[in-house]
């Protein structure tokens, strides 16, 4: 059996499905014993944006797919992901159908692809799965025989994680985007035998985003369009209305311009004509577009002069503007330098937006945004260069694919791995400064950092039960308590923080406002030569953040 278009997409989503049955399971496969389980979420959003691709032909159905994840990719597994059908797509470039010899090839590239995105590779991970899964396979006769001995060795490489990585072996799990991983593969196997059919002829089932509901009240019968709407729209390009025939001087008709060599800046050039914010790629056939405009319906009547629509969302942005509580106006004068700041938490978002960020994303430990959400951003901000703070380990990867994306700015990704890095990185900004000595010194800032969290135990660990409270600094557990005050006063002491010139204490969503208080008076006598500042943060998962400086 051969490997066309209509296949590959069955492929990818029967790996969704099969994903989407497991994606408890492969959230649960935390090492750490608290809430940062969302490995299954982030897998399984990035490869759904995959799913709904429509090309003919492998090559240019694998490239779709790719595009598809690349945009909707999130966390680190995510963007891992991306670039695996990344690599594929880049092995099955011009081909209009594969046998086992390339697809073998395409699978290769996929590994290579998937090892360069990451500055430095870690084996245990969803990487030695990958790899150890492709090498076993390369001799196989059939695709079929192919994805059987995929499997069998991934099922052998991903029990094998925990010897290769001690945090793993102390959680006493294994890797959960090599097992993630190993649930696509199943799911793709299935799908070439004629499995998931139901779901194949509909669409993968997707996790549905976290939302909450619109207040409507926010637009009333007196208001004023103030933001205008928000349009998304996917239109597929038609020959029809692009390869108009004209009469040639010799009296023959003759096609003027093909679709292949259509110039869709023509379509871009008219949307930034009438709107803002916009973001606009072109993938064959298709063009996408993100665009804040006045009049929607001026814009979808003439882009349809170039094709019809596949899909379209229009929404008001008052409303939006209600719900996030941050301005959303169109940014119409481009400047030197803007900032993009990752954070969660109504205290933490307003807080750096006062100290300069033009556009807060929201994000954080389980939590993590897209690229699509980063380059949406770069374009809102409209700056020549565009620092940005991913804030948390787990979306700086994401971040830094985005930044290679743009191409409108220089983007610069300033790697702060938690909020207390952010927080002084933008606190050490000179904006006089040079961008590269900018760039370095609010790098070395955000070193300088030491952070420790709080949190809520969801199982029985060395320090502490089920319910206890945890204080962690990075990867580490650091104490354990029944009281929550007791544990962030037992973090503090772990951290040193008397000998900090400056200790930040972000107060989560959970955390009673008068513990704060109470919290904040005890280190200040414990910790009499330290400047010890209470800001409630707002933020989920972390009862407690302290910084210290």
């Amino acid at each position: 059996m051969n490997l066309n278009a209509d296949l590959y997409l069955n492929l990818i989503r029967g790996g969704a499905a099969k994903l989407a049955e497991n994606r408890e399971t492969i959230n649960n496969l935390n090492v750490f014993p608290i809430p940062d389980g969302d490995t299954g979420d982030n897998m399984l959003m990035t490869i759904q944006a995959g799913c709904e691709a429509a090309e003919s032909g492998l090559g240019s159905m694998a490239n779709a797919v790719a595009h598809g994840m690349l945009l909707g990719a999130r966390g680190n597994s995510g963007v891992i992901l991306s670039r695996i059908f990344a690599g594929m797509a880049k092995g099955l470039n011009g081909v209009e159908e594969a046998d086992i010899n390339a697809f073998v090839a395409a699978m290769k590239a996929g590994v290579t692809e998937a090892y360069q995105a990451v500055a430095q590779p870690v084996e245990g991970t969803i990487l030695t799965v990958l790899r150890e899964g492709v090498d076993a396979a390369q001799g196989a006769g059939s695709i079929e025989e192919f994805f059987d001995r995929l499997i069998e060795a991934m099922d052998v490489s991903l029990e094998h994680t925990p010897e290769l990585l001690d945090v793993l072996k102390k959680a006493g799990v294994v890797d959960s985007g090599g097992a993630g991983l190993v649930c696509i593969a199943e799911g793709m196997r299935a799908a070439l035998h004629g499995e998931y059919a139901d779901v194949i002829s509909t669409g993968a089932a997707g996790v549905a985003e976290k939302s909450h509901a619109i207040d409507f009240n926010a637009f009333t019968e007196d208001s004023v369009l103030e933001f205008g709407y928000c349009t998304e729209f996917i239109l597929r390009l038609q020959r029809c209305k692009i390869e108009k025939p004209v009469i040639s001087s010799e009296g023959e008709a003759v096609v003027e311009k093909s679709l292949e060599n259509f110039d869709e800046s023509v379509i871009r050039t008219y949307l930034e004509g009438v709107g803002d914010s916009l973001v606009f790629f072109r993938d064959g056939s298709i063009i996408k577009v993100h665009v804040h405009t006045m009049d929607p319906g001026a814009v979808l009547s003439k882009c349809r002069q170039w094709g019809e629509f596949l899909t379209i969302k229009v929404e008001n942005m008052t409303l939006q503007h209600h719900e996030n509580k941050m301005d959303q106006r169109f940014k119409r004068q481009r400047k030197a330098m803007g900032i993009v700041s990752v954070a969660t938490g109504e205290g933490l978002t307003a807080t750096f937006r006062d100290m300069g960020a033009d556009v807060v994303i929201a994000g954080g430990q389980t939590m993590n945004p897209p690229v699509e959400a980063f380059l949406k951003a770069f374009d809102e901000v409209s700056a020549d260069v565009i620092l940005v703070l991913p804030n948390n380990s787990n979306i700086l990867l994401t971040a830094q694919q985005a930044a290679k994306l743009y191409k409108d700015s220089r983007v610069e990704v300033i790697p702060t791995h938690s909020l207390g890095e952010g927080y002084f990185a933008m606190a050490n900004m000179d904006a006089e400064a040079d961008i590269d000595t900018l760039v370095a010194s609010m790098t070395e800032a955000a070193s300088t950092v030491t952070t420790g969290q709080v949190s809520v135990a969801i199982r029985d660990c060395a320090e502490g039960k089920t319910g206890d409270y945890l204080g962690l600094s990075g990867k580490e557990i650091l104490c354990g308590s029944p009281s929550r005050l007791e544990a962030a006063s037992a973090l503090a002491a772990k951290l040193d923080a008397s000998s900090a010139d400056i200790l930040l204490i972000f107060r989560g969503l959970d955390a009673p406002s008068d513990e704060a208080e109470q919290l904040r008076a005890s280190l200040e006598k414990s910790c009499p030569m330290t400047e010890v500042i209470l800001i409630d943060g707002g933020q989920p998962v972390y009862d407690y953040i302290l910084v210290l400086c």
